[in-house]
């Protein structure tokens, strides 16, 4: 009885011993935003390129047209990687190249998710298998994948776990596993880095036909790219990586709508974080707020 009596103790002050704030607020708040959000990033072109009326991407202008555009989206800086980080953390890390071998020991959008609960996976095209950390293999380049440059997911092998080969998009989407936020990155040829827009706008059209029917009734895809080529920015010089598209597709978002505010990559991670109810990231907490682009009553 003795023995018993201590054990059952124990369980209790482990249980006590729980901060008693620790997941639920955040849970809870995020249970009431959109069932999925999807990013998928392309590569350095400027917003006319893309959106032009004779430019090779007519997907690209057909899903705008019937989604959210935003008008006035800029990078951060030049060159990919910290742009890149941005999205992910709210801040560069003073990264001022695509590094290979430098980490970031920060704060994360996957620190947030999973705090409060929201199953999440990183879908990289051509990695060569799940948490690699190899800088290049093929058309697949590790500066395109911010994860794997966080200690505390390529450190962790729960979280690596979840940075993935693109084709396991493939067996999720089959299996309806698609996670509440997932992000994309083809590789250097399907994102427009080493091939053609065309390509790029037919690799898009091809997973928005397999992702828009996953996304429930109010989820989103943010499609957006990495950099332009200039030196073009807004909001005080929080940007000043170039003139990039932003797209935001799916039954959660508005129809033929067009954002005309300047906003920047630190908005695109606010509105993650605003949508689930989220703590602001760095200068996320700074960035233009991105509202108007919600479709009516999602």
């Amino acid at each position: 009885m003795r023995a018993r009596l201590l054990l059952t103790t124990a369980c209790v002050l482990l249980v006590s011993a729980r901060p008693a704030s620790a997941a639920i607020p955040a849970s809870r708040a995020a249970a009431a935003g959109p069932e999925h959000i999807v990013v998928m990033v392309f590569e350095n072109h400027e917003a006319d390129t893309i959106m032009g009326a004779h430019s090779e991407a007519p997907y690209f202008r057909s899903l705008a047209h019937r989604s959210v555009t935003l008008n006035r989206l800029f990078a951060i800086t030049h060159p990919s990687l910290p742009n890149y980080l941005a999205l992910t953390s709210g801040s560069t890390h003073g990264v001022h190249s695509d590094c290979t071998t430098c980490v970031v020991r920060s704060r994360n959008i996957v620190d947030q998710l999973e705090r409060a609960s929201i199953p999440w996976k990183a879908y990289m095209e051509s990695m060569p298998g799940v948490c690699s950390t190899v800088p290049w293999s093929g058309s697949y380049a590790m500066k395109h994948d911010p994860f794997m440059y966080y200690t505390d997911i390529r450190d962790d092998a729960g979280r690596c776990g979840n940075v993935v080969p693109l084709e396991h998009l493939r067996y999720d989407l089959a299996s309806d596993s698609l996670p509440r936020f997932a992000w994309i990155t083809p590789n250097s040829c399907h994102d427009m880095h080493d091939c053609t827009i065309a390509t790029g706008d037919r690799f898009l059209r091809t997973w928005m036909s397999r992702l828009l029917p996953a996304l429930g009734s109010n989820g989103i895809v943010v499609v957006v790219f990495d950099e332009g080529v200039t030196a073009t920015g807004c909001c005080q010089g929080q940007a000043a990586g170039g003139h990039i598209v932003g797209i935001i597709a799916g039954p959660g978002a508005g129809v033929d709508v067009t954002i005309r505010i300047p906003l920047n990559q630190y908005s695109i991670l606010r509105l993650i974080e605003d949508a689930w109810g989220l703590p602001a990231l760095g200068e996320a907490a700074h960035a233009p707020v991105l509202d108007g682009w919600q479709a009516p009553g999602a």
